[in-house]
């Protein structure tokens, strides 16, 4: 936390010494209460009730002028806040692999599961768009913040639900950017702040080179982050080996600037889709949160007042 009135946090001494004075006076108005003998006066001058009570308006006093003195030195704090029109693009592998069950029930269902939860805790303003992927690509859903439309379009991944055999990662991060660049008027010659997210369990076998589709999102400033999803010992019906390879997956992402992810498992999954959320689409800003202190002096104020009046007023 940074303050923009620093030199104002002095005034916290004279909180500080108000508390001591508030001590002191308590510990004379004790050995004072000690000198009567008479026990009728005695009780009327040092009453033992209300005890603590009698102490709990001063202490909130006090908290609410050192939270006033701090709001007063204007604090300001670094916050995360979703850029304008950002917008996350997530491309799933429906290729025959994906069939495989060594991640329970499948690895497609895994995957669909865990975009389900991926896409439900962006933030709501977030544009969502959603590739299917084969031997080619296609987008099932445009980016929208209509999020029925993105489970939707989740609901609909099954495999051959793209093209051909094969696994075409290059086509798929092309694909995403094409809608990213047709987001909207603007999308053109103004780039919206975008992320790629790829999940596959192979290397590239079909369509475009994976380099070349990185070097656009490069050159446009789209991080994809990539998922390798599986286990080497991942079988398909007739005992077809389907292992594990994420060589592809991790070349694009480090060309990119985006993050490589290996999961095994329906919970490492979700691991990673949990780490991609908490940075995607967000920009550091410094703001003023002085607010936020002043608004609880109040209320610590408000409380005083309320403790005197019902403890402690006398009524006629």
């Amino acid at each position: 936390m940074t303050w923009l009135s620093p030199e104002r946090l002095w005034l916290l001494a004279a909180v500080a010494a108000l508390a001591v004075a508030y001590v002191i006076a308590q510990r004379r108005r004790s050995r004072y209460a000690v000198r009567f003998t008479n026990l009728k006066l005695l009780d009327r001058v040092a009453p033992k009730r209300p005890g603590w009570r009698r102490h709990v308006p001063a202490g909130l006093f006090l908290a609410m002028l050192g939270l006033l003195v701090v709001g007063f030195a204007r604090p300001q704090a670094e916050v995360q806040v979703p850029r304008e029109r950002a917008t996350v693009l997530v491309a799933v592998d429906v290729s025959r692999s994906m069939l495989a069950d060594d991640v329970a029930p499948d690895r497609l269902t895994a995957a669909k599961d865990a975009a389900r939860q991926f896409v439900a805790e962006l933030p709501e303003q977030f544009n969502v768009g959603l590739v299917g992927f084969a031997g080619s690509a296609s987008v099932l859903v445009p980016p929208t913040t209509d999020r029925s439309t993105v489970n939707a379009g989740v609901d609909r991944l099954a495999e051959g639900a793209s093209g051909p055999a094969g696994t075409a990662i290059g086509d798929a991060i092309a694909t995403c950017l094409d809608a990213i660049r047709t987001l909207d008027a603007r999308a053109g010659e103004d780039v919206p702040p975008a992320r790629v997210v790829v999940l596959s369990d192979g290397a590239n076998t079909a369509g475009r080179n994976p380099d070349e589709a990185a070097r656009l999102a490069t050159e446009l400033g789209v991080p994809v982050d990539s998922i390798s999803f599986g286990t080497a010992a991942g079988t398909i019906e007739g005992g077809q080996a389907v292992p594990v390879d994420g060589q592809t997956l991790q070349a694009v992402a480090e060309t990119t600037g985006g993050n490589y992810f290996e999961a095994g498992s329906a919970d490492e999954l979700r691991a990673a889709y949990a780490d991609i959320g908490s940075s995607v689409g967000y920009q550091t800003e410094v703001e003023d949160v002085s607010a936020r202190f002043i608004g609880i002096g109040l209320v610590l104020a408000v409380l005083a007042a309320l403790a005197s009046l019902f403890w402690f007023a006398r009524l006629p």
